[in-house]
């Protein structure tokens, strides 16, 4: 796979990174000068607070998880939150688009209706995060405050506050810009948000984190009946398969490893499109997959499909620290001679 073999060269000491080092130098360079013309021509301040959540690398450092849980901890808080994302690998024709529940994630991507679903708040996706902005306040003037997901690198949309996930298990690969290693920007772009969160075990080096965050595995559901419910560890000593179309397959079913199982895994690349085939290589074993895999495998569904949620835990104090600094940002856009 094409994806395994990028993997290899960002997070090893591989030799074809050499052969790519030029086009690296090349793109730091333009990710630098393209963040500092699009800061001077982006558009202007949102009627309410926006909150991005990004990351520097490419590939999952746990944003979604995070996105979910801000929502929920936000609304507890008082708040009234909205998201909006680009919905990576949609294909749809409405733009931006107004995602819910019953959404195709063939249309809106997996993320934002897994973000939906789980966190159910408003999400509208769209190619330029502005006008995905605009509209979901045009259809939910309710909502007081907007998180971006994946937004950090989206420097035409006008941001108060930034929150950068690190990948405290891979860190920054070999520490190489795209396509060499896995960074979007500089390392030094950690400076410039509010907040540094690792996801994982850690440390990483050059990293102070201002929180972390770990991923609770909850007890896997029926795909096809989600009242059934069932404990990972009592799938061990059975015979199952697991599948994973995310940032790191590995690292899904490594934790399944240590949980007692040892299953069957096929990997797919991030955002992949299934088909009822691509399924078949686990017969009728139980098959076990992430929620971002299953808002699409979902018209698949048979009843051996198994789905493992996580759940992202931070500390409150986190989530009260942003809440204050929303709201220190509302004040201030009130207090504006303009607003």
């Amino acid at each position: 796979m094409v994806h395994e073999t990028v993997q290899r060269i960002w997070y090893t000491r591989h030799p074809a990174r050499w052969l790519l080092a030029p086009w690296s130098g090349a793109f730091c360079v333009a990710a630098l000068v393209r963040r500092r013309l699009h800061r001077a021509g982006r558009v202007g301040r949102s009627p309410v607070p926006v909150l991005v959540v990004g990351n520097i690398t490419a590939g999952g450092t746990g944003k979604t998880p995070l996105v979910i849980a801000l929502v929920e901890a936000l609304r507890a808080r008082g708040w009234r939150p909205g998201v909006i994302s680009r919905g990576h690998g949609g294909r749809r024709r409405e733009d931006p688009l107004p995602v819910t529940v019953d959404t195709s994630p063939l249309e809106a991507g997996d993320e934002p209706v897994l973000i939906a679903r789980r966190a159910e708040c408003p999400v509208v996706v769209g190619r330029k995060r502005t006008a995905a902005l605009s509209r979901l306040l045009r259809l939910h003037p309710e909502c007081d405050v907007v998180l971006a997901d994946d937004g950090l690198q989206h420097y035409q949309l006008y941001r108060d506050l930034e929150i950068a996930v690190v990948d405290g298990q891979r860190g920054f690969g070999n520490g190489w810009c795209l396509p060499a290693g896995p960074l979007r920007e500089p390392v030094s772009r950690l400076r410039t948000v509010d907040w540094v969160v690792l996801q994982g075990p850690g440390p990483v080096a050059g990293v102070e984190p201002d929180a972390c965050m770990a991923l609770l595995v909850e007890p896997a559901y029926n795909l096809q009946d989600p009242r059934r419910r069932r404990p990972l560890e009592r799938f061990a000593g059975e015979a199952v398969a697991a599948l994973a179309g995310i940032g790191d397959p590995q690292r899904f079913f490594a934790m399944l490893r240590t949980r007692g199982l040892r299953p069957l895994t096929r990997a797919f690349d991030d955002h992949h499109v299934y088909r009822a085939s691509d399924l078949s290589f686990a017969g009728r074993r139980p098959l076990l997959m992430t929620e971002k895999d299953a808002v699409k495998i979902r018209p698949f569904a048979r009843p051996w499909h198994w789905v493992v949620p996580v759940r992202a835990r931070v500390g409150d104090g986190f989530f009260d620290e942003v809440s204050r600094a929303l709201d220190a940002v509302r004040t201030q856009m009130e207090e504006e001679p303009d607003g």
